[in-house]
């Protein structure tokens, strides 16, 4: 079985996977326990900070019931430094061939993000069952995955990019949707002050969304 088909547990685990951007290292552990106990338990940890990986790391070593991912991977090396972090799975927006025969080689469950079905069909043929739609909204959300959904009906996908509590259950609906990401539930302004209960509570929400 291809390493990527291991995300088939991972990714079922919560409807939603919410896409952590920390930009203050004391946030992580607090905002990671907020949404595990909500119920969210796959996170997604952007790369788009400094403190990320070392977010990766705290988080890894202090939220229980978390599976940590690290997103935003745009290049091998950041493939690499997620994989020594202690990720347990990694995202990118796009894919290369350099990072895909990184994916080959490092020993991290592998989400590479498609926009289109071309992209979809090649991935499909080096073993990849399961992709990211990025970015969702942008590129065709609901009616692109229905209309790609029967001439290559083995695909699963978690579309992210402008998704919101209230359109995320139209995607879920759909057959080829294992799962979406969004940040909808760690708004800037709670989660500035703290508000780790708020949080929780959106998270929870949203993992009743299925």
């Amino acid at each position: 079985m291809h390493k990527n088909n291991n995300l088939a547990e991972i990714l079922a685990l919560a409807p939603v996977v919410p896409v952590m951007v920390i930009n203050n290292i004391k946030h992580a552990v607090p905002m990671a326990k907020a949404l595990v106990e909500g119920g969210l338990k796959t996170l997604e940890i952007t790369l788009r900070t400094d403190c990320a990986l070392e977010a990766v790391r705290r988080i890894v070593g202090e939220v229980e019931g978390g599976i940590v991912g690290v997103g935003t991977v745009n290049d091998p090396a950041q493939l690499q430094a997620a994989h020594s972090a202690g990720a347990q799975f990694a995202v990118s927006p796009g894919t290369t061939d350099e990072l895909l025969a990184a994916a080959d080689d490092i020993a991290l469950p592998y989400l590479p993000g498609v926009a289109t079905p071309s992209e979809a069909m090649k991935l499909r043929s080096r073993g990849y069952r399961y992709l990211k739609l990025f970015p969702a909204e942008a590129v065709g959300g609901k009616a692109l995955l229905k209309s790609i959904g029967d001439p290559l009906p083995d695909l699963k996908f978690c579309p992210t990019g402008g998704i919101k509590v209230t359109t995320a259950p139209e995607y879920l609906a759909l057959a080829n949707v294992i799962c979406v990401g969004g940040s909808w539930m760690l708004p800037s302004e709670l989660v500035g002050k703290g508000n780790w209960e708020a949080i929780k509570q959106l998270a929870a929400e949203a993992a009743g969304l299925r």
